[in-house]
């Protein structure tokens, strides 16, 4: 089975200490993966207005927001000046892209799309993709190939501008396998690789289940899906720090079993574009995450 990584990268501590660590991991093993950068400013403090949100502070509970984070990152936007990724963190990100991994943009301002993006208008929409894809450009001299949606918040705009901007693929969803996504009555032609696992910080917690617990379910997951590609997302503020040992079991077993491990560049270079199905997209709730998110859904 082929099973791509997809590492989420959203705060300026992530960048520093998460991301390191786990390009040190992924080499001493031989595996690359596909890392997602937030490349504007760092507004993480600001979440903290989602404290209203169903879920919101169940979460923050299970996953020990303050220790994955640490204070400066909570300050960050609210009391303490936002660092720009990109600019103060450009070394680290290009030397991801040197040690031959995969990158790709995650957003311009994380809080800001996450929490803003579902209901807006192709104008703010195409004002603040265009802010990443200029910053990604500023950091690497070159054009990204493919965007991931920060915190799989999106509007159907996103998918004609994926298009238009001529991206290799997305994976802004949730659901089981490579498609097209319709949205709105807006078809996108840009193909959707969903990530297809659930996340640990979905998993930690919920019926007291601890990180280990998490790591055997998605195990449970991996060896039932028979030979189909999945997609698993992780995050460098948790699997690149406290979730460091846990994950790399994850990939050390998955790498006893014989799976492929890499890229979501490489699952995509699998597929053709003409034949892939095409299925809605709609906003919906999964298990352990507070709001909504992108799912695919029926096919058309």
């Amino acid at each position: 089975m082929q099973i791509a990584l997809k590492i989420d990268v959203d705060t300026y501590h992530g960048t520093l200490q998460g991301v390191p660590a786990l390009v040190a991991d992924l080499h001493s093993r031989g595996v690359s993966a596909s890392f997602y950068f937030s490349l504007g400013p760092d507004h993480t403090g600001r979440a903290l207005r989602r404290v209203f949100r169903p879920g919101f502070l169940q979460k923050v509970a299970r996953t020990s927001v303050v220790s994955h984070y640490g204070i400066r990152t909570l300050l960050y936007g609210v009391l303490l000046p936002g660092p720009h990724i990109g600019r103060r963190a450009g070394s680290i990100l290009r030397a991801v892209r040197d040690a031959g991994h995969e990158t790709g943009i995650h957003c311009y301002d994380h809080v800001y799309w996450q929490d803003h993006v579902a209901n807006q208008s192709e104008t703010w929409t195409r004002t603040q993709l265009m802010r990443a894809v200029d910053a990604y450009r500023e950091a690497f001299g070159t054009a990204a190939q493919s965007h991931c949606a920060a915190g799989w918040q999106v509007n159907a705009h996103l998918f004609a501008l994926e298009e238009a901007l001529g991206l290799s693929y997305a994976s802004d969803t949730r659901g089981t396998h490579p498609f097209l996504p319709v949205m709105d009555g807006i078809e996108g032609h840009c193909p959707q690789l969903p990530t297809t696992l659930p996340t640990l910080d979905e998993l930690v917690g919920i019926a007291g289940a601890s990180v280990d617990d998490a790591i055997d379910h998605i195990l449970a997951l991996s060896r039932t899906s028979g030979e189909q590609a999945q997609v698993f997302t992780l995050h460098a503020e948790l699997e690149g720090q406290q979730f460091r040992t846990p994950f790399l079991r994850l990939v050390d077993t998955w790498l006893k079993e014989g799976h492929s491990i890499g890229t979501l560049a490489a699952l995509r270079s699998t597929l053709n574009p003409a034949q892939l199905p095409k299925h809605l997209v709609s906003m919906s709730e999964i298990p352990g995450r507070s709001g909504v998110l992108a799912l695919q859904g029926r096919a058309l």
